[in-house]
């Protein structure tokens, strides 16, 4: 399993539907990509567990513009009070759903 620890600022995406994101800084995208192949299970999409302020949620990253986005579900940003330009330190893992 492989770790990621990194500051981001959230953004928001406005598709058919509103979604927020924490983007995965630059400096992390080798490092995920070089595990993608054994740990996606397809599109790109790869299942993370991410802890950001005490709050420990699984999701997937998408991958975007030659970056990855780690979405925040309202349940999360609603116990951290956070929303868009907020910055969070995440801590990140890697690997398939438990």
């Amino acid at each position: 399993m492989l770790r990621f620890a990194f500051r981001s600022t959230i953004i928001h995406w406005r598709g058919p539907a509103p979604f927020f994101y924490a983007p995965v800084p630059e400096a992390e995208t080798a490092g995920i990509r070089a595990a993608a192949k054994r740990v996606s299970y397809g599109w790109g999409v790869i299942p993370v567990e991410a802890t950001i302020g005490g709050v420990t949620f699984t999701t997937s990253l998408f991958p975007k513009d030659g970056i990855y986005l780690l979405p925040l579900k309202a349940a999360v940003r609603t116990k951290l009070a956070v929303t868009v330009g907020d910055t969070v330190d995440v801590a990140m893992t890697l690997g398939p759903a438990r």
